[in-house]
């Protein structure tokens, strides 16, 4: 289930906007490069600035994601046409034999549930075709990145063209071992309206990103440092052998 950011119609638009800086996304540009990829699975695709960007170096781009109103933002993106977009998760995927598959920003650690996990490299396992790489993201739980989410770390006010001042902040509503939950809370100038979203991120350790990978029979080639965040989020590249 997609969180309430992501799927309320008058939330989707505005993630683009409330997170205009996707500098986090040029590794991952690099590393398509790198390995030469040509045909790539976004899981968690959101409102498609990944894929776009992917696509817009002629790679052959399917991006799936569980919010139907990101799906529509991303749909309506100049450019969207070169890409496959699919409304639901990487446990139901039509077949595929991509070159590598990603899951940026927050996408693995919001999948939250040992099923739905397990269930998601199991899919992207099927595919990723032999020697295929999968790449993705998750914050180092020793950084303790929640320990910041708070209101006066977070509030800002933001113009946003054809809807007005938007306010918003964030804050942790509890840490049950390595599941973080906290929620965004935005309120729109305009009618005063109050739209909250709760999200949860798991906060996984090396040794257990290792043993779920071996678990489902991808090899680790290694684990970066963040360029972005050194020291704090770790980059996961793996493949299926």
């Amino acid at each position: 289930m997609a969180d309430e950011c992501f799927r309320h119609p008058r939330l989707a638009p505005l993630y683009d906007v409330l997170d205009p800086d996707r500098g986090d996304l040029d590794a991952y540009l690099l590393m398509a490069e790198e390995y030469g990829a040509r045909r790539v699975l976004d899981v968690g695709c959101g409102t498609g600035v990944f894929a776009l960007l992917l696509a817009d170096r002629g790679i052959e781009v399917t991006g799936v994601d569980p919010a139907g109103a990101s799906l529509d933002v991303a749909r309506g993106k100049p450019g969207a046409g070169r890409v496959r977009w699919l409304h639901g998760d990487a446990t139901r995927l039509p077949p595929l034999r991509v070159d590598l598959a990603t899951m940026t920003a927050n996408v693995a650690q919001a999948i939250a549930g040992p099923d739905d996990w397990h269930g998601t490299l199991r899919g992207v396992h099927a595919a990723l075709r032999p020697g295929g790489r999968l790449v993705f993201e998750t914050r180092d739980p020793a950084a303790r990145a929640w320990e910041e989410w708070n209101r006066e770390a977070s509030h800002r006010v933001t113009e946003v063209p054809g809807v007005g001042a938007v306010e918003s902040w964030v804050e942790v509503r509890e840490t049950d071992g390595p599941l973080v939950t906290f929620r965004w809370t935005i309120v729109f100038a305009a009618d005063g309206a109050v739209l909250t979203s709760d999200s949860t991120l798991r906060f996984r350790t090396r040794r257990e990103i290792e043993d779920d990978l071996a678990a489902h029979d991808y090899v680790l080639d290694e684990i970066r440092d963040a360029p972005d965040r050194p020291g704090r989020e770790l980059v996961v590249i793996a493949h299926r052998p």
